[in-house]
């Protein structure tokens, strides 16, 4: 909630109650024009919200009875007062819930030396499109390009989330209830990204981001726009049909598939209950291992992670192209070049991993890893970053990463963190319960994550080896990590 608004809700809260007396100490006019200016302040500087109707009903209501108040003395309760009272704790209620629960909230403002920008590219691929029913439909998808800005004095401030992200948010949360404009107070977040800003002249390592599943692929800007200021050009992708949403440059918009997904998901169960199964079972960790290996080979996911790191090694194949032309050039240090994911997209990092020799360092935040790296090993730098899960909480990837890497592998965990609390679902939604966060501080959560990341591939990227993740992990009591170089403990 914002300064403003807490102080008008806070008067107007306490003002029901002690008119009154108050008013014996002081004249109607002066209460009536302070309780004026403090609202014309509000809706000056922070602008009005949905969120606030509530207390913008109760306003008027006490201007009005201030105003009509003709004997001061507390009279005697009657029905018509009762009725009153009863209206005004009524409207109180959700003058404080609203606001609260979704408030403009404040996005951290970037560390690192760059101001940051942001750039779309629509990418249009020969690739038979697999979610669609027409067959003669090509995959195609958006592409968010964060990167180091040199000047943001003729450049837009991007606006928290575009117009489909936002219905689609509704959608997806609000069960379609509420109007899409409902989210327009999304205007008042402050981003600290520019839209279209100049680029530094320089060249920059180059990081692919894929997102969570159903998720907004830019709904992570307190973690993608830090990076972006410490030097970093990130290719934020937006994996078409099963990400919420994505506007292309004709206006058309392509929204998650919920029909697809049915079908996609129809007989997950065949291959998620052996994997259950053999957890629950005493089996030794071998005996469990072959049983989920070969589970996981048909699981829909483990076929999903492998369509993501389709469009994310088309889009490293446009690398060399955008680096000889267009908005992107001789900005691309092309031999520099990761790749990080939340989510199933932290699994897609994982598999792009294996399958693409141009990635020198990847990570993966809080995504379990289908696909092929049971059957193999890492020989890049990688880190792994969990949420604190409960003890039964069945972990595919103690044998996905059982062979680990020939060369560095972190595995960390966050302790008391929830699965969201790496996007800024924690930010947008301050309440555990609704958000389903862990009980981390937001803010420190946030941090510890990014100043992990950013230590990762600043060591393992840009060679700077006074840079060391395991000096994030001795700074924060809330990491833990284990260290291993060739499978073992280091």
């Amino acid at each position: 909630m914002r300064f403003i608004e807490m102080l008008l809700l806070l008067i107007v809260t306490v003002l029901f109650f002690i008119k009154r007396p108050l008013l014996k100490k002081i004249q109607k006019k002066p209460l009536l024009i302070i309780l004026v200016c403090i609202l014309v302040i509000h809706l000056s500087f922070e602008g009005w919200r949905w969120q606030m109707i509530p207390t913008y009903l109760l306003v008027s209501i006490l201007l009005w009875r201030i105003y009509s108040l003709r004997h001061i003395e507390l009279p005697k309760l009657t029905f018509v007062r009762l009725v009153g009272f009863i209206v005004v704790i009524f409207l109180l209620v959700p003058s404080w819930i609203l606001p609260s629960i979704l408030p403009v909230f404040s996005l951290p403002e970037p560390t690192g030396k760059y101001q940051v920008g942001t750039h779309l590219i629509h990418l249009e691929t020969n690739m038979d499109e697999p979610i669609t029913k027409d067959q003669t439909d090509k995959r195609e998808f958006m592409v968010k390009v964060w990167y180091p800005a040199s000047s943001i004095t003729s450049a837009k401030q991007e606006p928290y989330l575009d117009i489909t992200n936002r219905t689609n948010f509704i959608l997806k949360y609000g069960g379609g209830i509420l109007p899409p404009a409902s989210m327009d107070y999304l205007d008042h977040v402050k981003t600290h990204v520019y839209q279209n800003a100049p680029i530094v002249d320089d060249t920059f390592p180059v990081l692919l981001f894929s997102h969570g599943y159903g998720s907004n692929a830019s709904g992570y800007y307190a973690l993608l726009t830090e990076i972006a200021s410490h030097g970093y050009i990130i290719i934020n992708m937006n994996h078409t049909y099963e990400s919420l949403g994505a506007v292309f440059p004709d206006g058309s918009e392509k929204h998650f598939d919920y029909e697809f997904q049915a079908i996609d998901g129809a007989d997950a169960m065949k291959h998620i209950t052996p994997i259950k199964e053999a957890f629950e079972q005493k089996l030794s960790y071998d005996e469990r291992h072959a049983m989920i290996r070969e589970a996981s080979k048909e699981y829909n996911v483990t076929h999903m992670v492998k369509r993501w790191t389709k469009d994310m090694i088309y889009t490293l194949d446009q690398l060399e192209d955008w680096n000889k032309n267009g908005f992107l050039k001789n900005r691309l240090d092309l031999e520099k070049i990761g790749v990080f994911g939340h989510s199933r997209g932290g699994g897609a990092a994982g598999q792009l991993t294996i399958k693409d020799t141009r990635i020198k360092a990847a990570a993966n935040i809080d995504g379990v890893q289908w696909g092929e790296m049971m059957d193999t090993i890492y020989h890049k730098p990688f880190l792994y970053i969990s949420a604190d899960w409960p003890a039964d909480h069945h972990d595919i990837n103690a044998h996905t990463y059982k062979h680990k890497s020939t060369d560095y592998f972190y595995e960390s965990k966050l302790l008391t963190a929830a699965h969201p609390n790496f996007m800024d679902i924690p930010l947008m939604i301050p309440v555990r319960s609704l958000a389903q966060t862990g009980e981390i501080d937001t803010e420190l959560g946030i941090k510890i994550t990014n100043d992990l990341i950013i230590s990762f591939f600043d060591r393992h990227l840009k060679g700077d080896q006074n840079s060391n993740p395991t000096q994030v992990s001795d700074r924060y009591n809330l990491l833990e990590m284990t260290v291993y170089k060739n499978g073992k403990k280091f």
